[in-house]
């Protein structure tokens, strides 16, 4: 293994990282929320004197719902020279796959570069008069979540430029904990990264945060490497709840309301890659799916007799204001969550879509798209004639293989007689 260089702020933080350990459960205490307040602290004493871009979405918030940025712009003590804006843009007010252009934010003045279309990295000439690139965005734990590849094609632009990298961390929301999916085996653009001579990604659910994640792409796989600091979370355990942090939680992207959305999307976005709706354009997407042609009794009966693990299928009717079937009225299914512990949301998700071929058959069209979501090359041909056990089954080497890679990167333990191995589903 390269030798790293991978610095992480944990002597400013550590000091109350005994005294803040919620458990899963347990109710969000004010002492947390002061823990988070020490954490901008840190990330403010880290960029004081420099000159600073700032790679951020809405999610940049402090408890009170204060975007950090403003903070940083009205301290006197640093300088925020940009902005760079992944998808759906630095103010949140793009639809996924929606264009984005470079402009001036009107709210600071600051100049605004677009990291989402025809460029995914920084250009040297935004990054020359800068001396530390900051990243601050809520990630929801899913490989194809487009935020933190663009955050490592920033790194990389760092690297080459000599600038610093720092990454303000944020929870997994759907827990640390578990790792589920296959690690992608092929580049696809921002919904997943391969390295050249490296085998294989992250996979789908990949039980990282982002600050764990930049630590494992700098130090296995980015050549050069970037100057890297990860300011870390005071007391953070891997299976701790989003809810028990008592973080605000701001929608990270249009379509991911709630953590009951983050929950199943590792899962139920691969209906994406079918002609079904995946429930943009209602208020629970990916939650529900459906299309006209569907039986949301029959499809709900069906799939309950499944038993799948922590969930249950209740039939639903919505008609999508955008996206697939748009204004039609479809029925479909809405899975209710009962047990997150025990949810596998992948295989649910594979579940879902092999049982909706087999009820339709001559309806369903399943794209290779599925295949590059769920990183199985050729899925959207195999799940029609496979079980998804043994599709599941093999990438479970690969997926052992990872969990051994990252172990080294990781910066938060798990809590009780847990903390002596990961669970991998």
């Amino acid at each position: 293994m390269k030798k790293s260089v991978i610095t992480a702020s944990f002597a400013v933080v550590s000091m109350m990282v005994l005294s803040l350990c919620l458990l899963p459960g347990e109710a969000a205490a004010e002492p947390a929320q002061d823990a988070f307040e020490m954490q901008i602290q840190a990330l403010l004493t880290a960029v004081e004197g420099k000159r600073v871009a700032l790679l951020t979405n809405p999610t940049g918030v402090d408890t009170q719902l204060n975007l950090i940025a403003d903070r940083i712009h009205s301290s006197t003590a640093s300088t925020l020279v940009a902005f760079f804006a992944p998808e759906h843009g630095l103010r949140g007010d793009r639809q996924a796959g929606g264009s984005l252009d470079d402009y001036i934010d009107p709210v600071t003045g600051v100049p605004v570069y677009s990291l989402y279309g025809s460029r995914y990295r920084p250009t040297p000439e935004q990054l020359e008069n800068v001396d530390v690139l900051v990243f601050d965005i809520q990630d929801v734990g899913v490989r194809f979540y487009t935020y933190v590849w663009t955050m490592t094609h920033a790194m990389e632009a760092a690297a080459d430029s000599g600038v610093a990298f720092i990454v303000f961390d944020r929870p997994n929301p759907i827990g640390a904990h578990k790792v589920e999916g296959a690690p992608i085996p092929f580049n696809a653009g921002l919904v997943g990264r391969v390295w050249p001579g490296q085998p294989f990604g992250v996979p789908t659910r990949h039980g990282l945060t982002p600050g764990e994640l930049a630590r494992l792409v700098n130090g296995a796989w980015m050549d050069p490497q970037v100057t890297l600091e990860v300011i870390p979370i005071p007391g953070y355990k891997r299976e701790q709840s989003f809810e028990s942090l008592g973080w605000p939680w701001v929608l990270p992207s249009p379509n991911m309301p709630t953590i009951d959305t983050a929950t199943v999307y590792p899962g139920m976005c691969i209906f994406e890659g079918s002609n079904l709706s995946e429930g943009r354009g209602t208020t629970r997407p990916f939650e529900m799916i459906g299309a006209p042609f569907i039986d949301g009794v029959t499809l709900a009966a069906r799939l309950n007799e499944l038993e799948l693990p922590g969930c249950r299928f209740r039939p639903a009717y919505f008609q999508p204001s955008f996206d697939n079937w748009a204004g039609q009225f479809c029925g479909g299914v809405q899975v209710h969550v009962l047990d997150r512990d025990r949810f596998e949301p992948v295989r649910t998700g594979m579940m879902v879509l092999k049982t909706v071929y087999e009820l339709y058959p001559s309806e369903v069209t399943i794209t290779s798209y599925a295949s590059t979501l769920m990183g199985v090359e050729n899925l959207h041909e195999r799940i029609k004639t496979e079980s998804v056990d043994a599709i599941i089954a093999g990438w479970q080497a690969d997926l052992q293989s990872f969990l051994t890679l990252r172990e080294p990167y990781l910066l938060y333990p798990l809590s009780g007689a847990a903390m002596h191995g990961w669970e991998m589903e």
